[in-house]
Protein backbone atom coordinates (compact mmCIF):
# COMPACT_ATOMS: atom_id res chain seq x y z
CA UNK A 1 0.00 0.00 0.00
CA UNK A 2 2.80 2.40 0.87
CA UNK A 3 4.40 1.60 -2.01
CA UNK A 4 1.63 2.37 -4.73
CA UNK A 5 0.68 5.40 -2.62
CA UNK A 6 4.29 6.92 -3.48
CA UNK A 7 4.62 5.60 -6.88
CA UNK A 8 0.85 7.41 -7.77
CA UNK A 9 2.39 10.62 -6.48
CA UNK A 10 5.49 10.76 -7.97
CA UNK A 11 3.58 10.41 -11.19
CA UNK A 12 1.23 12.55 -10.98
CA UNK A 13 3.56 15.34 -9.64
CA UNK A 14 5.28 15.48 -12.79
CA UNK A 15 2.18 17.05 -14.69
CA UNK A 16 1.27 19.34 -12.30
CA UNK A 17 1.99 23.57 -13.18
CA UNK A 18 1.93 25.87 -9.75
CA UNK A 19 3.20 28.96 -8.19
CA UNK A 20 6.23 27.94 -5.69
CA UNK A 21 6.41 29.81 -2.95
CA UNK A 22 9.36 29.65 -1.10
CA UNK A 23 10.03 30.93 2.77
CA UNK A 24 13.05 31.76 4.65
CA UNK A 25 11.68 32.34 8.31
CA UNK A 26 14.46 33.21 10.92
CA UNK A 27 13.64 33.18 14.55
CA UNK A 28 15.69 33.68 17.95
CA UNK A 29 16.82 29.57 18.32
CA UNK A 30 16.12 28.31 14.97
CA UNK A 31 15.77 29.10 11.00
CA UNK A 32 13.53 27.15 8.77
CA UNK A 33 13.49 26.97 5.28
CA UNK A 34 10.04 25.98 3.79
CA UNK A 35 8.73 25.42 -0.03
CA UNK A 36 5.36 24.83 -0.41
CA UNK A 37 2.82 24.98 -3.40
CA UNK A 38 -0.86 23.14 -4.12
CA UNK A 39 -2.45 23.39 -8.09
CA UNK A 40 -5.14 21.39 -10.04
CA UNK A 41 -4.05 19.70 -12.28
CA UNK A 42 -4.62 20.56 -16.47
CA UNK A 43 -6.29 18.98 -18.60
CA UNK A 44 -5.48 18.27 -22.16
CA UNK A 45 -7.76 21.95 -22.85
CA UNK A 46 -6.01 23.39 -20.22
CA UNK A 47 -8.84 23.29 -17.55
CA UNK A 48 -8.68 22.79 -14.22
CA UNK A 49 -9.30 18.61 -13.72
CA UNK A 50 -10.31 17.01 -10.54
CA UNK A 51 -6.65 16.25 -9.38
CA UNK A 52 -5.66 18.77 -6.70
CA UNK A 53 -1.74 18.71 -5.96
CA UNK A 54 -0.88 19.72 -2.26
CA UNK A 55 3.19 19.84 -1.63
CA UNK A 56 5.81 21.11 0.46
CA UNK A 57 9.04 20.84 2.00
CA UNK A 58 10.50 21.89 5.20
CA UNK A 59 14.21 22.05 6.56
CA UNK A 60 15.22 23.62 9.74
CA UNK A 61 18.66 24.50 11.44
CA UNK A 62 18.68 25.04 15.66
CA UNK A 63 21.38 27.30 16.39
CA UNK A 64 22.38 25.44 19.31
CA UNK A 65 22.87 22.07 16.63
CA UNK A 66 25.50 19.90 18.06
CA UNK A 67 27.26 16.47 16.54
CA UNK A 68 24.43 14.49 18.72
CA UNK A 69 21.42 17.15 19.69
CA UNK A 70 19.00 19.66 18.38
CA UNK A 71 20.30 18.03 14.67
CA UNK A 72 18.57 19.46 11.37
CA UNK A 73 15.03 18.54 11.19
CA UNK A 74 13.93 17.83 7.27
CA UNK A 75 10.15 16.89 6.54
CA UNK A 76 8.72 16.27 3.23
CA UNK A 77 4.33 16.08 2.34
CA UNK A 78 3.22 14.94 -0.78
CA UNK A 79 -1.14 14.82 -1.04
CA UNK A 80 -3.12 13.84 -3.82
CA UNK A 81 -7.08 14.51 -3.58
CA UNK A 82 -9.62 13.78 -5.87
CA UNK A 83 -12.26 16.53 -6.19
CA UNK A 84 -15.88 16.71 -7.29
CA UNK A 85 -17.66 20.04 -7.63
CA UNK A 86 -21.04 18.60 -6.04
CA UNK A 87 -19.18 18.16 -2.65
CA UNK A 88 -17.68 21.56 -2.05
CA UNK A 89 -14.64 21.02 -1.23
CA UNK A 90 -14.73 18.21 0.41
CA UNK A 91 -12.92 15.26 -1.25
CA UNK A 92 -10.99 12.30 -0.25
CA UNK A 93 -6.79 12.51 -0.22
CA UNK A 94 -3.49 10.55 0.04
CA UNK A 95 -0.80 11.50 1.69
CA UNK A 96 2.77 10.26 1.98
CA UNK A 97 5.15 12.44 4.58
CA UNK A 98 8.69 11.60 4.53
CA UNK A 99 10.74 12.50 7.67
CA UNK A 100 13.74 12.02 9.39
CA UNK A 101 11.92 9.47 10.77
CA UNK A 102 11.02 7.51 7.76
CA UNK A 103 7.76 7.32 5.26
CA UNK A 104 4.35 7.30 6.22
CA UNK A 105 1.30 6.69 4.02
CA UNK A 106 -1.75 8.23 4.99
CA UNK A 107 -5.45 8.29 3.90
CA UNK A 108 -7.96 10.73 5.09
CA UNK A 109 -10.63 13.17 4.03
CA UNK A 110 -9.31 16.99 2.97
CA UNK A 111 -10.89 20.90 2.38
CA UNK A 112 -10.24 23.16 0.18
CA UNK A 113 -11.58 26.33 -0.85
CA UNK A 114 -9.69 29.42 -2.83
CA UNK A 115 -11.54 32.29 -3.07
CA UNK A 116 -9.74 35.77 -4.11
CA UNK A 117 -7.65 36.82 -1.64
CA UNK A 118 -8.77 33.75 0.59
CA UNK A 119 -7.04 30.28 1.25
CA UNK A 120 -8.89 27.65 3.37
CA UNK A 121 -7.17 24.39 3.13
CA UNK A 122 -7.23 21.56 5.69
CA UNK A 123 -7.40 17.62 6.23
CA UNK A 124 -7.63 14.82 9.04
CA UNK A 125 -5.74 11.96 8.04
CA UNK A 126 -4.79 8.87 9.47
CA UNK A 127 -1.66 6.59 8.92
CA UNK A 128 -2.28 3.40 6.83
CA UNK A 129 0.17 1.34 9.23
CA UNK A 130 -0.33 -0.16 12.77
CA UNK A 131 -0.84 1.87 15.83
CA UNK A 132 -1.72 4.87 13.35
CA UNK A 133 -1.05 8.45 14.10
CA UNK A 134 -3.85 11.42 13.67
CA UNK A 135 -3.51 14.15 11.89
CA UNK A 136 -5.17 17.33 11.60
CA UNK A 137 -3.61 20.08 9.36
CA UNK A 138 -5.16 23.58 8.39
CA UNK A 139 -3.50 26.79 7.02
CA UNK A 140 -5.30 30.04 6.55
CA UNK A 141 -4.69 32.80 4.78
CA UNK A 142 -5.80 36.10 3.83
CA UNK A 143 -4.16 39.26 1.85
CA UNK A 144 -6.69 42.01 2.59
CA UNK A 145 -5.65 45.63 0.55
CA UNK A 146 -5.99 48.50 3.30
CA UNK A 147 -5.17 51.77 2.19
CA UNK A 148 -3.69 51.15 -0.53
CA UNK A 149 -1.31 48.19 1.00
CA UNK A 150 -1.94 44.70 0.96
CA UNK A 151 -1.36 42.67 4.18
CA UNK A 152 -0.45 39.19 4.51
CA UNK A 153 -1.76 37.27 7.30
CA UNK A 154 -1.15 32.91 7.73
CA UNK A 155 -2.40 31.16 10.37
CA UNK A 156 -1.75 27.32 10.02
CA UNK A 157 -1.75 24.35 12.80
CA UNK A 158 -0.40 20.54 12.33
CA UNK A 159 -1.61 18.14 15.30
CA UNK A 160 -0.56 15.00 15.21
CA UNK A 161 -2.27 12.75 17.71
CA UNK A 162 -1.26 9.49 18.40
CA UNK A 163 -3.30 5.97 18.89
CA UNK A 164 -0.62 4.32 21.04
CA UNK A 165 1.48 5.62 23.88
CA UNK A 166 4.74 5.41 22.05
CA UNK A 167 4.53 7.93 20.03
CA UNK A 168 4.84 11.92 19.95
CA UNK A 169 2.17 13.89 20.75
CA UNK A 170 2.97 17.22 18.35
CA UNK A 171 1.06 20.62 18.25
CA UNK A 172 2.59 22.90 15.92
CA UNK A 173 1.05 26.66 15.34
CA UNK A 174 2.70 28.83 12.91
CA UNK A 175 1.53 32.85 12.48
CA UNK A 176 2.54 35.52 10.07
CA UNK A 177 1.46 39.04 9.68
CA UNK A 178 3.46 41.15 6.90
CA UNK A 179 2.92 42.83 3.98
CA UNK A 180 2.35 41.63 0.15
CA UNK A 181 4.20 43.12 -2.67
CA UNK A 182 3.35 41.20 -5.72
CA UNK A 183 5.03 38.19 -5.87
CA UNK A 184 6.81 38.99 -2.18
CA UNK A 185 5.73 39.01 1.04
CA UNK A 186 7.59 40.13 4.01
CA UNK A 187 6.63 40.91 7.93
CA UNK A 188 7.10 38.76 11.41
CA UNK A 189 6.06 35.77 12.88
CA UNK A 190 5.89 32.81 15.20
CA UNK A 191 6.02 29.24 14.96
CA UNK A 192 4.45 27.84 18.65
CA UNK A 193 5.45 23.82 19.06
CA UNK A 194 4.10 21.63 21.89
CA UNK A 195 5.31 18.32 21.70
CA UNK A 196 6.17 14.70 24.17
CA UNK A 197 5.02 11.09 24.95
CA UNK A 198 3.02 12.23 27.95
CA UNK A 199 1.67 15.17 30.17
CA UNK A 200 3.34 17.76 30.84
CA UNK A 201 4.26 18.30 26.72
CA UNK A 202 7.55 20.39 26.37
CA UNK A 203 6.23 24.09 24.37
CA UNK A 204 9.00 26.24 22.70
CA UNK A 205 8.17 29.25 20.82
CA UNK A 206 10.51 30.62 18.17
CA UNK A 207 9.60 34.56 16.88
CA UNK A 208 11.19 36.15 14.47
CA UNK A 209 10.99 37.61 10.91
CA UNK A 210 10.02 35.77 7.45
CA UNK A 211 10.43 36.58 3.82
CA UNK A 212 8.74 35.17 0.74
CA UNK A 213 8.35 34.80 -2.66
CA UNK A 214 6.16 32.93 -5.28
CA UNK A 215 8.53 31.79 -8.05
CA UNK A 216 6.08 31.21 -11.40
Amino acid sequence: MRLVIIIAMALLVSSAIAQIPVEVFTGRYKTTFDVMFFKYFKTSTGANSKWLLFNRNRYSVDYLQTTTNNLPQFGSVTAISYNIPAWYGVAPVMVAQVTNRGVSPKLGLQYAHMPKNWLIFSWLVSETLQQPSIDYFLLLRYTPTIQQQQLFTQVELVNTIPTTTTKTYSFIQRFRLGLKHKALQYGAGIDVTTQGLQQPLQNSTNAGIFIRYEFQ
